[in-house]
């Protein structure tokens, strides 16, 4: 009989060491839980950069292969025009004002 209560001490005190090693010890189930959320984090944000590396490889690869392209670029992004046009810009009024009524 003293043998069989000294073994169950001893095994409730290996449960008690290992669930101690589980919550708090080095890389316990808490740090799992953070280390999951962030790389669930970063595998969106990888997907969102890689959606727009995909824009801008199709977007070079359009540049390398139309000359409209490159053209229509020069014209968007840096306001060229070719030789004879004539350029014209339209500039909107940033008044804020609601329009008067019964005038």
């Amino acid at each position: 009989m003293p043998y069989l209560r000294t073994i169950i001490f001893c095994l409730i005190g290996v449960v008690l060491a290992l669930q101690y090693a589980l919550w708090f010890g080095k890389s316990n189930v808490v740090d799992l839980i953070h280390l999951r959320r962030s790389v669930n984090e970063l595998e969106q944000e990888n997907l969102v950069l890689r959606e727009r590396n995909n824009r801008l490889h199709a977007d070079v690869n359009e540049i390398k292969n139309r000359v409209e392209a490159i053209e229509a670029r020069a014209r968007e992004q840096l306001g060229l025009i070719k030789p004879g046009e004539t350029y014209y810009q339209v500039v909107l009024p940033e008044d804020n004002t609601p329009p008067r009524e019964g005038n």
